[in-house]
């Protein structure tokens, strides 16, 4: 068992280093080594033509154009006989490659002039026009051509001429390993296809004297094509001894190998970290054998993800173990997408970090597991706000698996703040003056929101301003939609009015509807008239009722239009005031 803060460094410094082990491998991408010197993947990108950079661009969108099976086989037929007789390819390569290279079959019908029979066209078209035998190859090993075409050599047309590259080809094909993955082989690790004549076949013999059978091999060969380059890769031969002390079956592994490569180095480090985090190996054997993702999806890394958000919102090394231990049959990359949704949800609704971090501790699994609705689709189904949904989570968050997607989300049960809400609503304005059960109740219940509690505290904020308490019941009964600001927004307002714009208090009580204009809009208006002002075409200052309370359209047409120059002085204020 260590420390919670070296298990923080240790994973830390394992990301670190597998971030810039990614980097190196993606500038290393781009050469290859061949012999004693470096080759560009790419040597042809140079002087290709912008046409075949698009042509095969186009390609990796899988759009082939369909044909008719009979004019297909035709073609297949044509190029079947091509590559075997013309060129002298070996019949099983030349089949595999005319029926698997759906691309190139359609590159050779763009450029065939079809006269009578299919087949004969193209061998005619074939005749004059020898094809680049390397296309083909690719795409029949299961390379599309973006992939490829980086990888097609320069000076060669003829697979005949690169006898290394066909010779390692047949030993993997007659190693068992299928011939539409041999591209990923190539792609990954292709100086193997320069190896010379032996130098293959030795490799692969050396894993079988370690005890590993030859379709085990070829497998982990297809994930990894890494381990064919240099010695026996050692990491991978201990990851198996580990696993294999643990009693997990070789075919276990098999099953839940990726088509994406593993990465050896990282799940024998994984493999050491879980052993710090505190498993014995009796129960990290029966966490894999249970969820072979933890250890296989992305090398280890989505687990790692997965370990570094829980210690994020304060999981102890206990806490994650024992969460691990009980990890739910789900890939870990959907678990850890789950996970993060149902924070954000958390997050949306504006519970705290803190409470957010309870649950994550509490229900890691529950989260994990379910795919949450979207949050506005929520609020409108549980019929509920915010602070009602983060109460109600709270104090049961085991209902958050009821609302994922594919159920019948039902409304939460009414918690009687509505009613309390609406009676303190009703008192409040009786206070006011208001006559129970009178038209006038009636329009200012329904034109006034907030809760019933909050009303007090706005009108307060008014009388406190130095208004009269019976002024501001009058306001109230005129305008009772100035009650649905904020006390900080009316407390913004009035100190607007009364320091920035001059206007003694009282003005209020002549011109209760002020408090529900926008600040950016009473600026706005009172800022051109000040320049109408001053350019000579409008009079003293009006009241602020006569300025503010028009609308959009009347005001420009009464006031901005006096001035040829004004509708760009509006303009130009809008963007001054609005925008900050």
């Amino acid at each position: 068992m260590i420390h919670l803060q070296k298990f923080r460094t240790s994973i830390l410094r394992w990301v670190s280093s597998n971030l810039f082990e990614n980097h190196v491998r993606s500038s290393k991408a781009r050469f290859q080594r061949i012999g004693s010197s470096y080759i560009a993947l790419n040597p042809r990108r140079s002087y290709r033509s912008k046409k075949n950079v698009d042509e095969t661009s186009l390609a990796c969108d899988d759009n082939v154009h369909r044909v008719s099976p009979d004019i297909r086989r035709e073609a297949q037929a044509a190029i079947l006989e091509y590559l075997h007789s013309t060129r002298n390819l070996q019949y099983t390569d030349a089949e595999h490659l005319s029926k698997n290279s759906p691309y190139f079959l359609q590159k050779i019908f763009k450029k065939t002039k079809i006269e009578g029979n299919i087949g004969q066209s193209i061998v005619r078209y074939l005749r004059y026009h020898p094809i680049n035998e390397f296309e083909p190859f690719f795409e029949s090993a299961g390379l599309k051509p973006c992939e490829y075409n980086p990888l097609l050599p320069h000076n060669l047309m003829f697979l005949s001429d690169d006898n290394l590259l066909l010779n390692n080809y047949h030993v993997l094909c007659n190693y068992g390993i299928e011939r539409n993955k041999i591209g990923k082989i190539f792609k990954e690790a292709m100086e193997v296809f320069q190896y010379d004549f032996g130098v293959l076949p030795s490799k692969l013999r050396a894993y079988e004297e370690i005890g590993f059978s030859q379709s085990f091999i070829g497998k982990f060969i297809v994930c990894s094509p890494q381990l064919l380059i240099g010695n026996v890769n050692v990491e991978f031969v201990k990851v198996i001894e580990i696993l294999k002390n643990m009693g997990i079956e070789f075919s276990l592994i098999e099953e839940h190998l990726e088509w994406n490569s593993c990465n050896w180095s990282k799940i024998f480090s994984f493999l050491s970290l879980f052993r710090q985090i505190g498993f014995s190996e009796k129960q990290l054997g029966g966490v894999i054998r249970q969820h072979p993702g933890l250890l296989l999806e992305g090398s280890g890394d989505r687990a790692l993800t997965l370990i570094g958000l829980l210690l994020k919102f304060g999981c102890t090394i206990n806490e994650t173990r024992s969460m691990l231990l009980q990890f739910p049959q789900i890939q870990v990359a959907k678990f850890v997408l789950n996970l993060r949704q149902c924070v954000q949800f958390l997050h949306e609704i504006e519970m705290d970090m803190e409470e957010i971090g309870n649950i994550v501790r509490s229900d890691s699994i529950l989260l994990g597991s379910c795919t949450l609705k979207k949050t506005d689709s929520l609020f409108v189904l549980l019929n509920a706000g915010k602070k009602r949904l983060c109460k109600y989570i709270q104090e049961n968050p085991q209902e958050i698996k009821k609302w994922a997607l594919g159920t019948r989300v039902r409304q939460l049960p009414s918690s009687g703040e509505k009613e309390r809400s609406k009676m303190l609503k009703y008192k409040f304005l009786l206070n006011l003056g208001f006559v129970e059960n009178s038209k006038e109740m009636e329009k200012a219940l329904k034109l006034i929101r907030g809760r019933g509690g909050e009303l007090q505290e706005r009108f307060d904020c008014i009388v406190k301003a130095g208004l009269d308490r019976e002024d501001v019941c009058e306001m109230i009964r005129v305008y009772p939609l100035i009650l649905n600001q904020t006390k900080g927004v009316i407390e913004t307002k009035i100190d607007f009015l009364v320091n920035g714009l001059g206007y003694p208090i009282s003005s209020l009580v002549i011109f209760p509807s002020y408090l529900y204009f926008t600040v950016q809009r009473i600026k706005l208006r009172l800022s051109m008239f000040s320049w109408l002002i001053d350019q000579g075409t409008a009079e003293s200052m009006l009241g602020l009722r006569a300025l503010i309370s028009c609308s959009h359209k009347v005001f420009i047409q009464r006031y901005v239009n006096r001035h040829p120059a004004g509708p760009q002085i509006w303009e130009n204020l809008k963007k001054e005031i609005c925008t900050n």
